[in-house]
């Protein structure tokens, strides 16, 4: 068996199905930063553990849980609240855990549903993240907004899916969010600016599309006219058009946080320029 470990921040609307998406998982936990709705009271009744820590960043919810949290199995599903786990996955991830191979995570890749429906164009699927894990060996990095594994880790693949709803609260709410990743995004495009680092062009026609991707994402920063860039290469590029009329609005508002991020670079960069 394995543990499920679940991020949350105010989530008594997702975290329900959350929970009930991990069925046969007898050790769920949830790490709560500071929620002031019913979200840790719905938790404990629902039969997880809640542990509670500020929020500093995605990775360092994940290090603090990997390394102060005890879980009963030796290999954790990290999840955050509006996610799910699909049947095929659970049980993969079961079958992985009683193997027990040489390896200290896994990568997996979400199904990202936009209003319920799954826009896998738009959303550069398959994206995979490093979300089955050996506790407490793995060790998770900040990057941008989000968290990547740390260098050195051992890295598998699992082939199911895990579910990402985009939307769960509207349209208002995930541009509030993408504002505050677009302030992340934009002190990590300046840090590598200023440490000279440069995307590695041969990584953009790797055979994983996962070094491909970070390579592009990389490389982006460097680019004119992101938000116009962004548009072309989500909707034309990657076939967004075939998502039909939802994925034309997901890759409106790709260009618009593309835009948020193009602003924050121009706010902070003057600043750290000079504490460089």
């Amino acid at each position: 068996m394995f543990s499920v470990l679940i991020l949350t921040l105010n989530e008594e609307k997702n975290l329900p199905d959350c929970i009930a998406s991990a069925t046969g998982c007898e050790d769920i936990v949830v790490l709560d930063s500071g929620s002031t709705d019913r979200t840790c009271e719905l938790a404990l009744s629902l039969g997880a553990r809640v542990h509670r820590r500020p929020f500093d960043h995605f990775a360092g919810q994940r290090n603090h849980a990997q390394h102060n949290i005890f879980f009963r199995n030796p290999w954790v599903f990290h999840l955050d609240a509006d996610e799910r786990l699909t049947p095929a996955l659970l049980e993969e991830c079961r079958r992985v855990a009683t193997e027990n191979p040489a390896v200290d995570g896994c990568f997996v890749a979400p199904r990202m549903l936009w209003c319920g429906q799954w826009l896998p164009r738009c959303t550069d699927f398959p994206a995979y993240q490093a979300r089955f894990v050996r506790a407490p060996t793995f060790e998770f990095i900040q990057a941008g907004h989000g968290q990547r594994e740390a260098p050195g880790m051992r890295m598998g693949r699992l082939s199911a899916n895990y579910l990402h709803e985009m939307c769960p609260a509207g349209e208002a709410e995930w541009l509030a969010k993408h504002r505050r990743y677009a302030r992340q995004e934009a002190c990590l495009a300046i840090a590598q600016e200023g440490r000279a680092e440069r995307p590695s062009w041969k990584d953009l026609f790797h055979r994983d599309p996962l070094l491909r991707r970070r390579a592009l994402k990389s490389l982006s920063h460097t680019l004119p006219l992101r938000p116009a860039a962004r548009f072309v290469y989500q909707y034309l590029l990657r076939g967004g058009f075939l998502d039909g009329k939802p994925g034309l609005h997901y890759c409106k508002l790709l260009a618009r946080y593309e835009g948020f991020i193009t602003e924050e670079k121009r706010r902070l960069g003057s600043g750290l320029t000079v504490a460089r």
